[in-house]
């Protein structure tokens, strides 16, 4: 009989450990820090395509989910709001299916205009950070395209201006105005793991699951990895 309810007792044990594993998991998940994937060339040459990333969701107080879903319950307190030059992950507010990162660079109450490429906030020249890029030498009219010419726009209060480093290859606040405060998510802060892309193939199933890694060779996984990018700090 003791035997039994000492084998009951670590049964307990075991369960009430598992829980409280899920339930720290789950709190840090939604307050503290979450993973992300780059999936697209929009902040290159700062992120690259297969950068996988750590968010502080702490800093600007993290929104509080439903498991599972894009119901808001509300937000945590957070630290302090998303500042111009920060790199910020937000769920995008014409598909609340998907995340986006982008850099902000406007704030409520400030003006954003864009003169042939050029970046003004509040009639200043907002510079370049360091590894953006232009890659096409057309400039667009307004009319045509708000890629190369738009504004000027104020950004609403409580809202932030957000655009992609690869300013030529991003879909961004220039497209959908700016991003109100409850779908911002947190503030890129590292990166973790990094692939090269790889389309040499062939695929190999066993691996269809992992982003990156789909149609690569077994052998070619090491050569992909970039390491000189682990561990790097995002500014």
């Amino acid at each position: 009989m003791a035997e039994k309810e000492t084998k009951k007792s670590e049964i307990r044990e075991y369960i009430s450990s598992i829980l409280i594993a899920v339930g720290l998991a789950l709190v840090i998940r939604t307050g503290v820090v979450q993973a992300f994937y780059i999936p697209s060339g929009s902040m290159e040459d700062t992120l690259l395509v297969g950068d996988y990333l750590l968010a502080n969701k702490f800093v600007y107080g993290a929104p509080i989910d439903i498991p599972g879903t894009n119901i808001s319950l509300g937000r945590l307190p957070g630290l302090r709001d998303p500042q111009p030059g920060d790199i910020v992950i937000f769920r995008s507010p014409v598909d609340k299916e998907r995340d986006l990162i982008k850099r902000c660079v406007a704030v409520g109450g400030q003006e954003v205009h864009v003169v042939n490429k050029v970046l003004y906030v509040d009639g200043e020249r907002f510079g370049d950070p360091p590894l953006s890029k232009y890659t096409d030498r057309n400039y667009y009219p307004a009319a045509v395209n708000p890629r190369d010419n738009f504004g000027p726009f104020k950004v609403p209060e409580d809202h932030f201006f957000m655009m992609g480093d690869n300013r030529d290859n991003s879909y961004d606040s220039r497209y959908w105005r700016s991003v109100p405060q409850e779908l911002i998510k947190g503030k890129a802060m590292s990166i973790y793991w990094s692939w090269a892309s790889d389309n040499r193939g062939p695929y190999y199933r066993g691996l269809t699951s992992l982003p990156g890694v789909v149609g690569t060779y077994l052998w070619r996984l090491p050569g992909r990895v970039r390491y000189g990018r682990l561990g790097d700090v995002i500014h």
